[in-house]
Order: C-alpha cells, then sequence, then structure tokens
C-alpha cells in the first residue's frame, strides 16, 4: 500500500501525470498500454480510504476510481468493468467492515484493484460467492442493498479474481 486518503501517488512524473491527464488525454480512448506510454509512466498506484457503515458516502470510492480512468482515457469498457468491481467491494465494506483500502495498480500491462479490509470476515467463501445469497440486515435491505450480487458481480468484471478471508 502507498497513499490512503484522497490522494493521487505516482512513481514517476506526477505532476507531468496531472497536467497530461488534464491538458491532453481526457477526450481520446487508449489502451492501458497507449495511455501509459503517451502519459509516460510505467506504473501508478491510487489508494482510497473506504470507512464502514459510512451509507454516506458509498459509491464515491468507485466514482472517483472512475473518474480517474475516464480522464486518462482508458478504454471505456474497461472503466466500467473496474468501476462495477470498485463498488461492490466498496459497498461491502460499507455493509460489513470497520474500515477498508481499496488499491488500484496501473501498469502498460494491466489494471489491479486491491481491496484489504477490517472486518468479520466470510465464515463461507463458496456460499457467499453464490448469487443471490445475502448476509445483509433487514435495515441494509430497506436501503437497497444485499442482494448477494456483490462477490459475483466482482468476479465476473475481472479477468482474475482472489479472495481470502479469515473469519
Amino acid at each position: 500500500m502507498h497513499q490512503m486518503g484522497n490522494k493521487m501517488n505516482t512513481h514517476k512524473g506526477d505532476t507531468m501525470f496531472r497536467t497530461l491527464v488534464e491538458n491532453k488525454l481526457a477526450k481520446e480512448k487508449l489502451s492501458l498500454r497507449d495511455a501509459a506510454t503517451k502519459i509516460g509512466i510505467s506504473h501508478t498506484t491510487i489508494s482510497r480510504f473506504i470507512k464502514g457503515g459510512d451509507f454516506g458516502n458509498a459509491g464515491k470510492t468507485s466514482t472517483s476510481i472512475k473518474e480517474i480512468l475516464k480522464e486518462i482515457g482508458i478504454d471505456p469498457s474497461i472503466v466500467i468493468r473496474a468501476s462495477i468491481a470498485v463498488y461492490e467491494a466498496e459497498m461491502n465494506v460499507v455493509m460489513y467492515a470497520k474500515k477498508g483500502v481499496v488499491t488500484l495498480n496501473i501498469t502498460p500491462e494491466k489494471l489491479h484493484l486491491k481491496l484489504e479490509d477490517e472486518g468479520q470476515g466470510i465464515a463461507d467463501i463458496d456460499q457467499a460467492m453464490e448469487e443471490g445469497f445475502s448476509t445483509a440486515t433487514h435495515e441494509m435491505r430497506e436501503m437497497g442493498f444485499g442482494a448477494g450480487m456483490g462477490l459475483p458481480n466482482i468476479k465476473k468484471n475481472a479477468d482474475r479474481f482472489e479472495i481470502t478471508s479469515v473469519p
């Protein structure tokens, strides 16, 4: 993990990265490799803190990451998939954990999302991966959450998906 909070952390040319993003790439739709090459970066890491139970700010992390990916001109199909995965992971933190950090690593070859949280853990991962399975409370369901599609949606939108938990 590099940086928590609302800061972007690049390993090469932070100022150059932001300037090129804002001035040259906003309307272009590029692959990860082309965007990274044009911007002149080899690796970028973006981390965001998520507070468990904070339904008022739920969705802000995924929206922020989506906007960053759009700004640098990543292909819209990749932006959509990444946004869905981050949103579902973010909602799991808000609903079930004390706190979490989502980290997005961008290289010319891949976009890697990682979520680490501190929470109760998942008792049965296989069951949690079943569409429709949910441990959401009545209150969460009344707010429109807890349909049991979060983890399956993350998996559907990832080329590779790994999950571990210690209940």
